[in-house]
């Protein structure tokens, strides 16, 4: 049975995301019998241009027939920059048509803006964009894993996730030999599975070992909108305030104040740069209850004031 993936692209997509999808498909028709197809697909029909500057002819618009594919929004920055009442109803009309409604890189924001997620459905996307997703969807719960099957709704994270994820569909769909057999033709170490993690986990990222204090940042990254106290952070791994200093001068070179406000700080430039929020929101999100100690906490971090930053990372109008 013939499998057609439906792509439809939003400006500025990830061009990544997108070649990450196909090509396995590609590679799987020389091995075995040509079983997928693929078309490209946008609001009009005309070319999209991807964040990378480059354009991409597609095949249709997105109102022809859909019966039976799996349709696949594919974003990048500023998702919903080209979000429409028409397009959530182009949407709405697939989901009822399409075998699969899913969603590559930030796509998860038009399913999302769309009312096709629903709270508890397992959904992921690019993690730099998790921080605004939650925040713009409360209800929802985005997880951090490269991919999601749930169902009829199918995510990744973008980047190679879409490869592993493209992977575990032919391998669920013609076995875990042709899965193999693709992968080696990308020259991968192995197939990762949807529960790898899309970040390096605090250990890599920072290159710690000690488990308090691993537990002690993984604790900052999750607390930034109600920041917790060295006291109450040290107390939560069974430690001193005095003793949680001393780990975090000597592994981390910093004190946990520095270090956490720097967490917080690094939250505030993804939401500025993947949301709408004003600063105001921004800086509340993050912990800060003064706009102006936010902003000038974060121009000397950044080197560059919050809304400046926020002008300078929007991506040119295309011509």
């Amino acid at each position: 049975m013939s499998h057609t993936f439906c792509f439809h692209l939003l400006p500025g997509f990830s061009m990544m995301g997108l070649m990450s999808a196909i090509e396995p498909l590609r590679v799987a028709n020389r091995f075995h019998a040509p079983h997928y197809s693929w078309r490209l697909l946008s609001d009009d029909g005309a070319a999209v241009q991807a964040s990378n500057g480059m354009s991409l002819n597609v095949d249709g618009a997105l109102d022809g027939p859909l019966s039976d594919v799996s349709l696949f929004v594919v974003a990048g920055f500023e998702p919903l920059a080209g979000f429409t009442p028409q397009l959530a109803s182009r949407l709405r009309r697939a989901e009822r048509e399409c075998r699969v409604l899913g969603a590559i890189d930030t796509g998860s924001f038009v399913l999302a803006e769309a009312g096709l997620l629903k709270p508890g459905q397992r959904v992921t996307l690019h993690w730099e964009a998790l921080d605004a997703f939650r925040e713009r969807y409360p209800q929802l719960q985005p997880t951090q894993e490269l991919f999601e099957i749930d169902g009829r709704r199918i995510t990744s994270a973008g980047g190679t996730s879409s490869l592993d994820l493209m992977l575990g569909l032919i391998a669920r769909e013609h076995g875990e030999a042709l899965a193999i057999q693709v992968s080696e033709q990308f020259v991968l170490g192995r197939i990762r599975t949807r529960l790898d993690h899309q970040r390096m986990q605090i250990t890599s990222r920072y290159g710690i070992h000690n488990r308090k204090l691993v537990q002690v940042v993984g604790e900052m990254e999750r607390s930034t909108e109600a920041p917790r106290s060295p006291g109450e952070l040290a107390a939560a791994v069974g430690i001193t305030a005095r003793q949680l200093e001393r780990l975090f001068r000597h592994h981390l070179g910093s004190t946990p104040v520095t270090f956490y406000l720097g967490v917080r700080l690094d939250k505030a430039r993804h939401l500025l740069r993947q949301s709408d929020m004003n600063v105001l929101e921004v800086a509340l999100a993050c912990g800060f209850e003064s706009a102006s100690y936010f902003a000038r906490r974060y121009r000397a971090r950044f080197d560059v004031s919050p809304r400046q930053d926020r002008h300078e990372a929007a991506p040119a109008p295309s011509s």
